[in-house]
């Protein structure tokens, strides 16, 4: 069946400037993190949060995310990983081939973001509220490098916006195939809505912090679940399912359970405030005590004569 449209793919993975070579996959993680800390920050300082705070976040919070990312891919993806590398020892940091397992650059990157916040004792549950929609925003960005690898890519499709694949990406088994579905632009779509989604509802100043948070794990994980019954890059499989998509699945359910603890007031300390409270956003803590009120004495009865 001829093709009446499709998604032609790059024919390299990268832009050279003279003698350097910029790996569209790294390029397009700059970009998003720089995208990340620009939406971040506005949403911080509008609740009057400080702008350095977000730097230093994210000066942790960004290598943490790649060594976690990489740390993750090598452990469940350590076949791939050596073919990638051709045995070479340098194979398990070469995230510009790709390879950054998402589930584990989220733990790091949260755990590091965490570690800080709690040093400058700023609030952490309304942070993360205002960090979620800048990490989907880096994620949707950083599917792009997916393209220029002609990576992570789905089932063979016929629909008008396939994407073609060189035969020498084409896994073993589908190499009849020319185009397939472009799971990296489902993605970017979607985490961009679900983005727009999170800032509506903090807008909106009615969801206790760190809820805005616990939906991004949520709705995220939700559509992993879709994106990986779709896919046919190497993955284990258990019972012919592919391993994050249980991975997906329990961080799901993890990630609607805590969004209703918060709600009900627990789920973290803190997290039982409202998004639209008037509490210092980077408060580092109850503050010095108010002054002791005045009590205005009591007039005491004259003693009956």
């Amino acid at each position: 069946m001829s093709m009446l449209a499709f998604i032609p793919s790059p024919s390299d993975n990268g832009i050279r400037i003279g003698p350097f070579f910029l790996h569209a996959y790294g390029l397009g993680y700059v970009v998003g993190v720089s995208a990340a800390i620009l939406i971040c920050r506005y949403l911080w300082e509008k609740q009057g949060g400080s702008r350095d705070l977000v730097y230093e976040v994210a000066l942790w919070g960004f290598p943490a995310g790649l060594i976690g990312g990489r740390l993750y891919f090598d452990i469940t993806s350590y076949a791939q990983m050596q073919q990638e590398s051709n045995g070479h020892w340098w194979g398990w940091l070469a995230i510009w081939d790709g390879g950054l397992g998402i589930w584990g650059g989220i733990v790091f990157g949260v755990l590091a973001g965490i570690w800080v916040l709690k040093r400058r004792g700023a609030d952490v549950p309304r942070f993360m509220d205002a960090g979620a929609p800048g990490i989907l925003a880096a994620q949707a960005i950083g599917r792009i490098g997916n393209y220029f690898n002609q990576e992570l890519f789905g089932k063979p499709t016929t629909l008008p916006w396939g994407l073609e694949i060189s035969p020498a990406h084409r896994p073993v088994g589908y190499l009849q195939y020319k185009t397939f579905n472009p799971t990296f632009l489902y993605e970017l779509i979607f985490d961009l809505a679900l983005a727009g989604l999170l800032i509506w509802l903090g807008n909106r100043g009615k969801i206790r912090h760190p809820g805005l948070f616990s939906l991004y794990v949520a709705g995220y994980a939700g559509f992993r679940i879709f994106e990986e019954s779709i896919r046919i890059d190497p993955s284990h499989r258990y019972f012919g399912l592919r391993l994050n998509f249980y991975v997906a699945t329990l961080v799901c359910l993890a990630g609607l359970t805590w969004f209703w603890r918060i709600q009900r007031g627990g789920g973290w300390p803190g997290g039982s405030r409202p998004a639209g409270d008037a509490t210092p956003a980077d408060s580092a803590g109850p503050g010095p005590p108010s002054p002791p009120r005045k009590v205005k004495p009591t007039r005491q009865p004259s003693p009956r004569a």
